[in-house]
């Protein structure tokens, strides 16, 4: 289940689909991407008696998504969000290539995201600094770009002079069709040397 294309890094998608057999990709319809599933906003995704539910958060990319624990009897408490790049811990993802918009990420956001309950925890894709969960109370609290307005965030994010992502001119190709998935074996074994 992919949350976005990624262009810093190759998804293991397409090695898992290798390496265990029936293994499906998902990833975003909006993403323009390629997969074996495609979900939009207001999907569940069931997996024994849990669900999450897809939540379009777009703005860091085009298909953005967020995957939320579901709310209910049975369901795991607190709830849970694996936002990918849309909300880092103390950051968001930057909004600069892919189809990002400053605006729209801001109220992706705040809309599909901070009105989730404060003890949510927070799962980011990664994190720079080694910290791998949040909540959703801390980063209403703490987030340096999040608890701004929104033409203070679409200034701060105008100006944070990121260099280009060293691995974006093959990682968004190959991450285009979720990995390596539509790759021939010949291919695959040029790829991995």
């Amino acid at each position: 289940m992919n949350t976005h294309v990624h262009a810093d890094h190759l998804t293991g998608t397409g090695l898992i689909k290798m390496k265990v057999p029936g293994v499906k990709s998902v990833i975003s319809r909006a993403s323009n991407s390629r997969a074996d599933h495609f979900i939009e906003a207001g999907d569940k995704i069931c997996f024994g008696d849990l669900f999450l539910e897809v939540r379009a958060t777009p703005g860091h990319t085009l298909g953005c998504v967020t995957y939320v624990s579901g709310d209910g009897p049975g369901q795991p408490q607190p709830r849970m969000a694996f936002t990918g790049d849309a909300l880092l811990i103390r950051g968001c993802g930057r909004t600069d290539f892919q189809g990002g918009n400053s605006l729209q990420l801001y109220h992706s956001v705040h809309s599909q995201i901070l009105t989730l309950p404060k003890d949510t925890l927070v799962y980011p894709g990664h994190d720079y600094r080694g910290f791998s969960v949040s909540t959703v109370g801390e980063e209403m609290l703490y987030n340096p770009r999040l608890t701004k307005d929104e033409e203070t965030f679409k200034k701060i994010m105008e100006n944070l002079n990121l260099p280009y992502p060293k691995m974006i001119d093959v990682a968004v190709p190959a991450n285009m069709v979720c990995g390596l998935q539509d790759l021939s074996s010949e291919a695959v074994g040029v790829a991995s040397n």
